[in-house]
């Protein structure tokens, strides 16, 4: 059995990365609802599980993606790209061929 000391110096928090960090999003990924709380406050978020990684989908990205889906139903892929930080962050979706 290990002890306390052992279990909090192997202790890794899980990480969840952010959609932008992948080269090509499959539109078909399945994705699941998340809430953490921060400041007191539940926040509610969307994530894409791919190959075991917890990636963030903002809703921006859901906007912006449905929008070009409305122009190009076909489109099976995209990629984000990320700007900024904090609540200064910006995506642009691109729609992959």
């Amino acid at each position: 059995m290990a002890s306390l000391k052992d279990e909090a110096l192997n202790y890794s928090a899980p990480e969840t990365k952010n959609i932008a960090d992948l080269d090509r999003v499959p539109v078909d990924i399945p994705i699941e609802d998340d809430s953490f709380e921060y400041d007191g406050k539940i926040i509610n978020v969307k994530i894409a599980v791919i190959d075991g990684q917890r990636y963030k989908v903002p809703k921006i990205v859901l906007k912006n993606l449905k929008e070009i889906l409305k122009k190009k139903p076909g489109l099976t892929a995209f990629s984000v790209s990320k700007t900024g930080e904090g609540l200064k962050t910006s995506y642009t979706v691109i729609p992959l061929e």
